[in-house]
């Protein structure tokens, strides 16, 4: 924590990078972290009527969101067919978001461990637009570690 007082540092969201282990052909213009959520269990004790103990129980993670333009690559389709196919553990890998700050020196990593897609959305085509075609690609994962630079 910062000293009261002290001017409190915040960055901005477009300078950031995705690492995915064995995939190269990928830059992306949009990256969503999962949301981390700590279940509970609500526990009601006898005689005490004034509140109810709120116990916390197993993480439940959502899934990394990944965006970006179509390229002549096919590498993240074909990654998420290898899943579609049954080849799951073959197709893990380690995700890593890294962020960096204004003299492009990286400030904070997000590491998603045995990170898997779980869904692909291809883009969608217009005669009357002049958008770019976007895929979005979502990843599973076993867990989150954050390491700051």
């Amino acid at each position: 924590m910062p000293e009261t007082g002290a001017p409190i540092e915040v960055h901005g969201a477009f300078r950031f990078v995705v690492e995915i282990d064995g995939i190269a052909q990928a830059a992306f213009t949009e990256c969503t972290l999962p949301d981390l959520e700590v279940e509970t269990e609500e526990v009601r004790e006898g005689g005490l009527n004034e509140f109810v103990h709120v116990l916390p129980g197993g993480l439940k993670a959502g899934r990394v969101r990944l965006r970006h333009g179509i390229t002549g690559s096919a590498e993240l389709l074909n990654w998420y067919l290898q899943v579609l196919q049954g080849n799951v553990n073959d197709a893990m890998r380690q995700v890593t978001v890294i962020m960096y700050d204004e003299a492009l020196q990286p400030l904070i990593r997000w590491s998603f461990a045995d990170a898997y897609p779980v869904k692909w959305v291809g883009p969608a085509f217009k005669t009357d637009g002049s958008a770019v075609a976007i895929e979005t690609l979502e990843l599973a994962h076993h867990g989150v570690t954050v390491e700051s630079a």
